[in-house]
């Protein structure tokens, strides 16, 4: 970065507001839009769990306005899943006015590349976590124990894993932009593979359910993304001959 482009304090921030500002707009705009659809996107949400109940378990509200707000919460977690793409180029443009000529060059993959893998940890999530997590949580029902899910519970349960597995997927672009950065490198990352594996399921018992199942689906991802880290890095990593000069 070049002194001439370094900006005064004030100046960051009120970068920040605006960006800030684009991003709500851009989840309101999601919001409206998911709005007029939200049954129909709650029916979607439903498919994974509805597709592991057994015949009489049905879903219900204990509140008058536990209905209205469930689909607020749907059009909202839609609304933010349409403008992620928003969210993360406005991260990723805070971001670039601090790094290098040839850094910033890189920029548009990652942006392309965070939204597919927030949008694929997501999908990740619904087709393959929610079937399996949903239909554990469902084995412990039985003569004398019968299953009475409330809307609200699921809803958060469900969005806190969509959003926890969008989030986690994104460990590849954000390892692979460090070592470009020089922050880290393959040998590192080699080095403390045991220690990414234990924070991983750490990581995983805070972000999912108490629940085995859950928690190793999220681990067990993680550590192939660590993997394809490690080869991002190798590929795109700052090589040792660099120059870490400040590039024009």
């Amino acid at each position: 970065m070049q002194e001439e482009d370094k900006l005064p304090f004030t100046a960051h921030l009120e970068e920040l507001r605006s960006r800030l500002i684009t991003c709500f707009i851009a989840v309101g705009v999601g919001f409206v839009l998911s709005y007029g659809f939200k049954e129909e996107l709650f029916k979607i949400l439903l498919i994974p769990l509805l597709s592991v109940m057994k015949a009489g378990e049905e879903l219900i509200f204990t509140g008058l306005p536990e209905a209205f707000f469930t689909y607020l919460k749907v059009a909202f977690l839609s609304g933010l899943i349409l403008a992620s793409p928003v969210l993360i180029y406005q991260f990723w443009m805070f971001v670039a006015p601090g790094l290098y000529k040839k850094e910033r060059s890189a920029l548009i993959p990652i942006i392309i590349l965070s939204s597919l893998f927030l949008i694929g940890g997501s999908l990740f999530g619904y087709f393959i976590v929610f079937p399996l997590g949903f239909k554990f949580f469902l084995g412990f029902s039985n003569e004398t124990i019968h299953a009475r899910l409330s809307i609200k519970e699921y809803l958060g349960l469900a969005s806190k894993l969509l959003l926890a597995f969008g989030i986690v997927f994104e460990l590849p672009i954000v390892i692979t932009f460090l070592a470009r950065l020089g922050i880290v490198s393959v040998d590192f990352l080699k080095k403390n593979r045991k220690y990414a594996l234990l924070l991983f399921f750490v990581g995983a018992a805070l972000l999912t359910p108490p629940d085995v199942v859950t928690q190793v689906m999220m681990a067990l991802p993680l550590m192939v993304l660590y993997e394809i880290s490690i080869v991002g890095a190798r590929i795109f990593g700052r090589k040792k001959t660099e120059d870490d000069a400040a590039e024009s």
